[in-house]
């Protein structure tokens, strides 16, 4: 047999999943250069604070501030802001500032709530017990900032406009509407009011839909939002990690939103990019970074399959299930939130196989009805599938986690 480790279960113990396939089958794996870079030291991550873009090192602002909000990345996201903290946090005592004026802010948009698991998985046992964490609510106690030169409304949440100085924690992974995460997408969805959020999504994508998805960034008019909010929200100083796949952070960039993101967006270019190989008979597609939102994996798929026949395998394990999205996920059987599409069957040339020990019955809303998908808990299971589907020679492609990867 031949066998591919995918990685698996970031926040459950980080233990990769072996995938086996006959010999007959010509196996290639796609994955991007960045996932086998090592992990950033310690002396890395205190250098990208200490040497920030646009802006003056932590302590400097620290040390003319009064109130201090954190906001971090949720668990839709990889990265580790338990590993990031230390030196922030020691450049906000060194200036003065008393943890009682400091809280943090998980930057949700329209994601269901945090719970306390969650933070200590992200934060850490220490900053939970030394520091309040307020999860933003975005349909009430949001400010009002005015509009865009594009006349979008922009609403923030209440206690980070409260603050002085203002800290963005997250990183930089492709995404499916700005071309990249990271940068002011801490602020936009992250932590703006449902008004905001619903027209990014649903007005500006509108503005020039062909300018969004994933890698593409020139020109991108949901991007071009987001930099104009950061902007009028004041955020400070923005902290944006790449990730391998270990989910180790294997490079840094701080300073003003912005500028530090364009930069990181150079880097992330070649970390992330993946040479296309279409055609295949079987495309497997693990989701591990992103693994609560696997639907993205779907995208990366399609790109790569024979479409007279082929089979897709989503792998997945998400103990908590997909991500309550309140803006694109169902809440009944035939309605959702505001941007949710019910969707149709799947053609017949196309197959979809979900591997997951964590199956329930909504997860695969965001692509297809669930009635069009065989599930599986166990790889061997899967295995069993595609032999019979596939009994003799076939190609197949592995996506170790199509989350975090991008065709380019």
């Amino acid at each position: 047999m031949t066998e591919v480790q995918v990685p698996n279960l970031l926040w459950y113990g980080n233990t990769p999943r072996t995938l086996r396939f006959p010999e007959r089958w010509e196996v290639e794996v796609l994955s991007p250069p960045g996932f086998s870079r090592p992990a950033l030291e310690e002396e890395g991550i205190r250098n990208a604070l200490t040497t920030p873009t646009g802006t003056p090192p932590l302590g400097e602002l620290a040390a003319r501030a009064g109130e201090v909000a954190i906001v971090f990345d949720d668990m839709t996201r990889p990265t580790p802001v338990y590993a990031l903290l230390p030196p922030v946090l020691e450049a906000l005592e060194g200036a003065g500032v008393p943890d009682s004026s400091v809280r943090f802010i998980p930057a949700l948009g329209m994601h269901g709530a945090m719970t306390n698991h969650d933070f200590r998985k992200k934060l850490g046992d220490e900053i939970v017990r030394r520091y309040p964490i307020y999860n933003p609510n975005p349909y009430e106690n949001c400010d009002h900032l005015g509009e865009t030169e594009s006349g979008v409304p922009v609403y923030v949440n209440r206690e980070f406009n409260s603050c002085d100085l203002k800290i963005g924690i997250g990183c930089i992974t492709p995404h499916v509407h700005v071309g990249f995460g990271g940068g002011g997408k801490i602020v936009l969805p992250g932590i703006a009011g449902e008004k905001t959020i619903k027209a990014f999504h649903k007005e500006v994508i509108m503005r020039e839909p062909g300018s969004c998805g994933l890698g593409l960034t020139e020109g991108n008019v949901m991007a071009a939002e987001v930099a104009s909010v950061v902007r009028m929200c004041g955020l400070d100083m923005k902290l944006d990690a790449l990730v391998n796949d270990r989910g180790q952070v294997t490079d840094l960039f701080a300073g003003e939103p912005v500028a530090e993101y364009r930069l990181g967006v150079e880097t992330a270019r070649d970390h992330y990019r993946t040479g296309l190989s279409p055609g295949k008979d079987i495309v497997v597609v693990n989701a591990y970074a992103k693994y609560n939102e696997m639907a993205i994996c779907m995208l990366m798929g399609l790109s790569c399959i024979n479409y007279e026949k082929a089979t897709i395998v989503l792998v997945f394990d998400a103990p908590e299930g997909q991500v309550c999205h309140y803006l694109m996920r169902s809440f009944g059987r035939e309605y959702g939130g505001e941007c949710y599409i019910k969707r149709d069957a799947l053609p017949e040339t196309l197959e979809v196989l979900v591997c997951t020990s964590y199956p329930d019955k909504t997860m695969c809303d965001l692509f297809a009805p669930l009635e069009s998908v065989t599930v599986v808990q166990e790889w061997a299971q899967a295995l069993e599938y595609l032999e019979r589907k596939h009994p003799g020679q076939a190609s197949v492609g592995v996506i170790p986690d199509g989350t975090m990867q991008y065709f380019g």
